[in-house]
């Protein structure tokens, strides 16, 4: 780890340094506590053995560890253990604040570098999804990202990803919350390889379609990560 985090977001500067790790065992996972300059950052780590491999997810205002689909995130944690990838989990601080939660995705990245892990794939949900694409926009160890339902404001640095950085946008059409043209605004923007699924009948959360969004995003994530 370099134990300093930087980001910029229009005039705005943020930096913030890594002080400390704290671990302690959570159910199924590691609970996982990065102390920094702007605050603590609350993690739960889903350790696979000799990789080099993982995934971080986020939620979106709701705060805490939220998950859309079901339960999506513990269970896409659980089984992608067997595919030999791990997988960090980040409460955000302040989980309306965009700049604020890509520092907490940021200050995670950096954890999970400290672990071994050269290959990242990023996954948010609503809220979440800007925060990863800003996030996959300031790390070159993403290789791909995935959003949920995202919003359109701060998504507009998916043009600018790494080349070979691949992208998958899942939607509902039957969204209040976030219109499915946030998404497809994204899928606009993103260059190949990318895909965008709308699904019919499905709202915010996408629980209509639980199960069919956690295989795409499995097999997504096994595909561009493996």
């Amino acid at each position: 780890m370099d134990g300093r985090k930087r980001t910029e977001f229009g005039d705005e500067v943020l930096e913030a340094s890594i002080l400390g790790i704290n671990k302690g065992p959570g159910d199924g996972f590691e609970l996982v506590t990065i102390e920094t300059s702007r605050g603590r950052v609350e993690c739960r780590y889903y350790t696979a053995e000799d990789t080099n491999k993982a995934v971080i997810m986020v939620g979106g205002i709701g705060g805490g560890f939220d998950t859309p689909a079901d339960d999506l995130y513990p269970r896409l944690c659980m089984d992608l253990l067997e595919s030999g990838i791990s997988s960090l989990r980040v409460s955000f601080r302040y989980p309306t604040d965009l700049a604020e939660a890509t520092m907490d995705v940021l200050v995670g990245i950096d954890f999970i570098k400290g672990e071994g892990i050269t290959e990242l794939g990023l996954i948010g949900h609503s809220f979440g999804g800007a925060v990863v694409v800003q996030a996959a926009h300031n790390e070159n160890v993403v290789k791909t990202i995935v959003t949920l339902s995202t919003q359109s404001l701060g998504v507009s640095p998916i043009s600018n990803l790494a080349e070979g950085v691949s992208v998958l946008l899942i939607h509902g059409d039957e969204d209040k919350t976030l219109p499915s043209g946030s998404s497809v605004y994204a899928y606009s923007l993103a260059h190949e390889p990318k895909k965008l699924t709308i699904y019919e009948g499905a709202g915010h959360s996408l629980t209509e379609v639980s199960d069919e969004v956690y295989k795409e995003v499995k097999s997504w994530i096994k595909n561009y990560l493996i």
